[in-house]
């Protein structure tokens, strides 16, 4: 009968000489890494030049649309016509180019990203390359509410799978390198490293593996340096040097993260349902739709051009303190509006710098509400902005880390770490409370269901999920669950530890279990992710 171990035996046995089985894995981990690390660096090296040249793309289309606008004020009668003409010609070209030749670079090219990472979608580099770069600067350049953090994350995508083409890796040393490739692109729009490398690991990825962590980790960091060269390494926005608050203003951060909350989860549900609404039209009428949203978008910006585009330009007003409190609630609606409809146009352009100008405009009128209730406490309302920013991008992405390093790596706001923290926790926790999904989940989820699955496999397959709770399968049996044949789970992971599913094996909240799939049940896939998610109802299953 063999005796119970102490601690003691369990600290000998870790000592004792590695396998001849464990040494061979140490040393071809070793080598993947000295093979992967230098394709990484040329992944880095390409995301930031295929950025550089966007952004600088992206600011002379800006500038040209601005002098347009400037000249044609000249012209009170009739001069509205020529901005409105530069919006609707750009928005409707831009999602031609998209639906005619790569519908996969519609809107941010994030979930797109995600779907590829899970071996959900293929990725044509060739094509997403020069139609992302090309429809980017339309439709951004022309005054849409988009930003180019989405195109470069997908077009640094892009550069990844080109690299591992060329060099011919094997998948899941190519799925690296596409991970790689889409935090540089991060890093690069945002001039934030730690960011994109966050971002991966966070939100594309998901996999804290020595290797995937070196490889992002490289990349992003030699894309900040080529964009940095070519921009001067100054930070994204050009924030005051605000003081920290004192501790008695933390209850009007935590207001502030509550109210992000609540209209993050707002802005998910109108992006969808705006997305859903703008599907009714087909074809050339879809054309016709973006085309005047890009003439409306044009006329305001006739008016005020600084309530068009990405919102940088606003956003910096803001958190330089310089913004009429009354002003705030037009702008934020109009924003807010603009935003969702002109991603929902299908042209392509990201998410993050327009929830970011909203997050600030949110983040300035509570600062002045609390001012105004405690002006001993809150001497600067703008310090709200800068925190409102991550609070908002927190509850929309429902990334925490990457909100707090993208804020302060962008604005140099290292002091403000402490109500960063309190806002963004209380921000996830009223948007995942309210059963809300992130975005970007939200946006996979709805482009899978729209075609199926998307698969054309070839051969079995391993796919990972995670039970949510409140989902269809949580605390059911394996054997009642009604899997196809050619599906089969593998693997559970509870509590930390690995387990083999048995048919009488109930699956339980937060288990993570992995499914081999044949190429003949592929449609198992949408039916265990659905069952997977608490959000997904009616079914069939009993």
């Amino acid at each position: 009968m063999p005796t119970k171990k102490t601690i003691k035996d369990y600290s000998a046995s870790s000592a004792e000489p590695a396998t001849r089985s464990e040494i061979q894995k140490g040393i071809q981990t070793r080598r993947q890494r000295r093979n992967l690390f230098p394709l990484a660096a040329l992944v880095g090296l390409g995301a930031g030049l295929v950025s550089a040249f966007f952004s600088t793309f992206i600011e002379a289309a800006d500038k040209l649309r601005n002098t347009l606008i400037i000249w044609s004020t000249q012209y009170p009668e009739w001069g509205w016509i020529f901005p409105v003409l530069f919006g609707a010609m750009g928005a409707g070209v831009s999602v031609f180019i998209v639906r005619r030749y790569a519908p996969e670079t519609s809107g941010s090219g994030i979930p797109h990203i995600e779907a590829v990472m899970n071996r959900l979608r293929t990725l044509k580099w060739s094509r997403v390359l020069p139609v992302k770069f090309i429809s980017g600067i339309l439709s951004i350049g022309s005054g849409l509410a988009l930003g180019r953090e989405g195109p470069t994350v997908q077009m640094g995508g892009a550069v990844g799978k080109a690299v591992s083409t060329f060099f011919k890796v094997k998948p899941r040393e190519q799925r690296t390198l596409i991970g790689a490739g889409a935090g540089a692109g991060l890093a690069a729009a945002f001039n934030a490293p730690l960011s994109g490398v966050m971002f991966v690991l966070e939100e594309i990825q998901r996999d804290f593996h020595p290797l995937v962590f070196g490889a992002v980790f490289l990349a992003a960091a030699i894309a900040d340096i080529v964009v940095r060269y070519f921009s001067g390494g100054r930070m994204s926005f050009m924030v005051p040097n605000y003081p920290a608050l004192s501790i008695a203003s933390l209850p009007f951060f935590v207001l502030l993260g509550f109210v992000a909350g609540l209209l993050g989860v707002l802005y998910n549900r109108s992006l969808i349902g705006t997305l859903n609404l703008f599907d009714l039209f087909k074809g050339k009428k879809k054309l016709g739709v973006a085309a005047f949203i890009g003439a409306v978008t044009g006329l305001v910006g006739w008016f005020s051009p600084i309530a068009i585009g990405s919102g940088h330009a606003l956003s910096e007003v803001v958190l330089a303190g310089n913004f009429a409190f009354f002003s705030i609630p037009l702008f934020f609606v109009f924003r807010f509006f603009l935003a969702t409809t002109s991603y929902s146009t299908g042209a392509s352009g990201g998410i993050f710098s327009p929830l970011l100008s909203l997050g600030a405009l949110l983040g300035f009128a509570v600062g002045y509400a609390s001012q105004y209730v405690a002006p001993s406490i809150v001497t600067e309302p703008a310090v709200f902005a800068v925190v409102g920013m991550a609070a908002y991008f927190c509850a929309i992405v429902r990334a925490p880390l990457t909100g707090v390093a993208l804020i302060v790596e962008m604005t140099g706001s290292y002091q403000q770490m402490l109500p960063l923290l309190v806002s963004c926790f209380c921000a996830y926790a009223v948007a995942e409370t309210m059963n809300n999904l992130p975005i970007y989940e939200t946006l996979l989820e709805r482009d899978l269901d729209r075609d199926g699955s998307g698969l054309n496999l070839t051969e079995p397959i391993l796919f990972d999920f995670e039970i949510e709770e409140g989902s269809l399968f949580s605390g059911k049996k394996i054997s009642d669950l009604g899997l196809p044949s050619g599906c089969l789970l593998v693997r559970y992971v509870l509590d930390g530890k690995e387990h083999v599913p048995m048919a009488d094996t109930f699956l339980e909240d937060h288990m993570r279990i992995t499914a081999i799939i044949a190429p003949e049940a592929e449609e198992s896939i949408t039916m265990i992710r659905k069952g997977c998610h608490k959000n997904d109802e009616g079914l069939g299953y009993k």
